[in-house]
């Protein structure tokens, strides 16, 4: 053994080809999902939930739910003011 496997560790090999793979993919998932739910909020003047969506990320889920569960509940169209 030579001194310098004392003083630098090895590092395991943790940013491998899959590794990678794996994790882009996760990006490029949730980036999607954020994407068409922040922007159904801002088209629904949902100043709240877009400040939310944009804060938590949750791989997607959040945004998933808001987009098939939670943004569904205030469909019903606006009545014009009485006067």
């Amino acid at each position: 053994m030579d001194w310098q496997s004392f003083v630098t560790p090895a590092t395991p090999p943790f940013f491998s080809g899959a590794t990678v793979a794996i994790f882009v993919a996760v990006i490029l998932w949730s980036l999607v999902w954020k994407g068409m739910a922040l922007w159904k909020a801002a088209q629904k003047g949902g100043k709240v939930w877009f400040v939310v969506l944009l804060l938590v990320n949750t791989v997607g889920i959040l945004d998933i739910l808001y987009l098939y569960v939670f943004s569904r509940k205030s469909s019903q169209p606006l009545e014009a003011p009485r006067m």
